[in-house]
């Protein structure tokens, strides 16, 4: 008798959510040399790119200028050139919990093949398993899923319907070329939170 064995491959990848040092850079001066400007969310719905969810109402909360591909670099050692852009996020304006993946609405997500560390407020997701199931954070709209090389350079990007994320990220890390992935609003093209291979 023949027994056969089928082996899936797991794709290593992982949201990040913007990091503690980033974060704690930008709360006193943004990326584009400009202090924070604290203010209390009257309308709540904001996307905070801290805690990847929407704000509630009476938060205190700051619109700041980011560079997510420029801090990615200076990590790195990559030089970007004309790639490197910096545009508004909105982050808590105290430090926060940060990005737990814990399945809570609007913030965790775990697909097939996907893993972090799980390490609090790292900006990484959790071990592997979410009760969200695939909910992808500020995954209930149209996305821009963005595909860059280890150098820094756009590779190509998808516009993405609301719950389609899973099957964007893993075509875009199905091509050996891509790094990471930024995945971007389309209403107004601004970074939400990227995606790494681990």
């Amino acid at each position: 008798m023949e027994t056969t064995t089928e082996i899936r491959a797991v794709r290593a990848f992982a949201v990040r959510a913007m990091s503690a040092a980033a974060l704690r850079e930008i709360r006193g001066r943004d990326d584009a040399g400009r202090p924070a400007a604290p203010f209390a969310d009257v309308e709540g719905g904001a996307p905070l790119r801290c805690c990847l969810r929407r704000s509630a109402v009476g938060e205190r909360i700051a619109l700041v200028s980011y560079a997510p591909l420029r801090r990615w670099a200076a990590e790195t050692g990559a030089e970007p050139g004309a790639y490197d852009e910096q545009g508004p996020v909105f982050v808590h304006a105290d430090a926060c919990p940060g990005f737990t993946g814990d399945g809570a609405p609007g913030d965790g997500f775990i697909g097939d093949g996907f893993i972090g560390d799980g390490a609090p407020g790292d900006g990484f997701i959790g071990d592997g398993a979410s009760s969200a199931g695939s909910a992808h954070p500020f995954g209930e709209a149209h996305r821009t899923v963005r595909r860059y090389s280890g150098e820094g350079r756009i590779l190509g990007g998808a516009l993405v319907g609301a719950g389609g994320l899973d099957a964007a990220l893993r075509e875009a890390f199905d091509d050996p070329a891509v790094a990471f992935v930024h995945v971007r609003a389309v209403e107004y093209g601004c970074y939400l939170y990227e995606v790494r291979r681990t």
